[in-house]
């Protein structure tokens, strides 16, 4: 009887690795560097296609395989990234961690990013108008807890009650992604339905003491007192879950997360989804229609937007923060030229909440730091004119504000008003802040005048009327000397070639 044969299929080195790395994050899209491209490979590559419209190849994948293989340039990531989270997709980027060019082995690679639906600062991922929550819901029984991050933001909102509270609550925030503990997956969805991206994590992280620690270490605290919540123990377990998610993601620059804000139940009306829904508060089911937030939404700053919206969904039901609210309408509405004057300035200020959550991250361009100089300049004069209206919530808003001096002035006195965006194009820094980047910029723009004046010092110096300087791909710029006057190089200049008439040497200068 023949023996039947089993050829064992081998992988190359490049696959061997990568197949290493998604084992890590199997439930993510993995942007594997290779060279200037960003590859995908297998099912990744074929919903890359299908999701971004390029090409769907194959490649060979060691001997008698081949895998299929979708791919871009990996300068085109801030294009074809945003495209991949919008259609739901968790991303890994995938980056070579040497150079290339300093090894005679595979290249190191690894996770430098986890980019999901839920946590997201791309601009391109990101409504203007709309908060982008990630929520965390943990529930025993008939109540639970749950919380709400927009890390582009930094707020944090948790909330706890029953089961149809939570749902409103999620109906009201329209999370982006929500976490759960593993095995509830299909109870949540029987109970909330199957509308969200969920991700999941084994129940050790769904504990109140690994929370509680967790929480804590994040804000600098002993106690979750002074926020309102040391007794919500299931808030606590959803909000520290988050927590958690984000170091697991990597994102572990979280420094503009500062705090937690209770939402209270008892402060707001409750609307359901069909209340939303049937009122057309926020959309409408039907085409081209019109939605109140579209009527109401005349707001100056990309922050009035989400918070009219947030507003607009969680009506207040009491009354003195009621015509606290309408009292600030009715001023304004009087006050034209005051409307206008504070609008203008808030116009200015941008959307400073997501510019700071760039700032701790170190993702904040050059052109985006001038835009938070901007804002920091209007607050003088914004703390004054709310000071003028004479109305006490405005005032104390007044008091609030830190036009950060320090931090003004530094980016007045560093920054260049007219930086490009890309830190690499250069001319970010002002001129006379480092000695050393004057003069690196004084050789790229001077270096003919420079060569001139080292020729003519040298020459002069060391009495070698026929010095020359010259440039190759070898050693780079060099001193050319006849051999008539090789007995005039100083000691301090090293040789480095001799011709049939020349000799050339270098300096550390040079």
């Amino acid at each position: 009887m023949a023996k039947k044969i089993e050829k064992k299929v081998k992988e190359t080195p490049l696959m061997k690795q990568y197949n290493s790395i998604k084992a890590k994050h199997p439930t993510a899209l993995l942007l594997f560097r290779v060279g200037d491209f960003y590859e995908t490979f297998g099912e990744d590559a074929i919903k890359a296609s299908r999701i971004l419209g390029i090409t769907l190849t194959k490649r060979a994948n060691g001997s008698a395989s081949f895998i299929e293989l979708a791919g871009f340039p990996h300068h085109s990531v801030e294009t074809y990234l945003p495209k991949l989270v919008r259609a739901g997709q968790k991303v890994a980027v995938c980056d070579q961690l040497e150079d290339p060019k300093l090894t005679k082995t595979i290249v190191k690679r690894g996770v430098t990013e986890l980019i999901t639906p839920g946590i997201a600062y791309n601009d391109k991922v990101l409504d203007y108008k709309e908060n982008n929550f990630l929520a965390s819901v943990f529930f025993e029984g008939k109540s639970g807890g749950v919380s709400f991050l927009d890390i582009s933001t930094g707020e944090y909102f948790v909330a706890e009650g029953d089961i149809e509270y939570i749902d409103k609550l999620l109906q009201s925030f329209l999370p982006s992604e929500v976490i759960i503990r593993r095995d509830l997956k299909t109870k949540f969805q029987e109970i909330f339905g199957d509308k969200y991206y969920i991700t999941t994590f084994e129940d050790w992280v769904f504990t109140f003491d690994y929370a509680y620690d967790l929480l804590n270490k994040q804000f600098g605290t002993t106690s979750l007192k002074g926020y309102g919540i040391e007794n919500m123990n299931n808030s606590i377990i959803s909000a520290g879950a988050i927590l958690h998610y984000l170091s697991e993601t990597k994102h572990d620059k979280i420094k503009h997360i500062t705090k937690l804000s209770r939402i209270e139940a008892e402060r707001y009306v409750w609307l359901d989804r069909f209340t939303i829904r049937n009122l057309e508060l926020i959309n409408s089911s039907h085409e081209d229609a019109t939605s109140l937030l579209d009527v109401i939404d005349d707001t100056k700053s990309p922050m009035g937007s989400r918070l009219i919206r947030r507003w607009i969904v969680l009506p207040l039901k009491d009354k003195a923060q009621i015509d606290e609210r309408l009292n600030i309408v009715d001023y304004f509405h009087n006050k034209i030229q005051d409307e206008e004057n504070i609008g203008e300035l808030i116009k200015t200020v941008g959307d400073l909440e997501r510019l700071i959550s760039k700032v701790s991250i170190s993702k904040i361009n050059p052109r985006e730091i001038m835009q938070l100089s901007f804002a920091l300049e209007t607050i003088p004069e914004f703390k004054k004119s709310l000071i003028f209206t004479k109305i006490p919530a405005l005032e104390r808003m007044a008091e609030q504000l830190n036009p950060c001096r320090t931090m003004y002035d530094k980016i007045k006195k560093t920054i260049n008003p007219e930086a490009p965006v890309m830190v690499n194009k250069g001319s970010v820094i002002l001129n006379g802040v480092n000695q050393e980047l004057d003069d690196l910029r004084y050789i790229t723009t001077s270096s003919k005048e420079i060569l001139n004046s080292i020729k003519e010092r040298e020459s002069k110096r060391t009495g070698i009327p026929s010095l020359k300087i010259g440039f190759n791909n070898v050693f780079g710029y060099y001193l050319e000397v006849t051999k008539t006057h090789i007995d005039k190089v100083p000691e301090e200049w090293n040789r480095k070639q001799t011709l049939t008439n020349y000799e050339r040497y270098i300096t550390p200068e040079l």
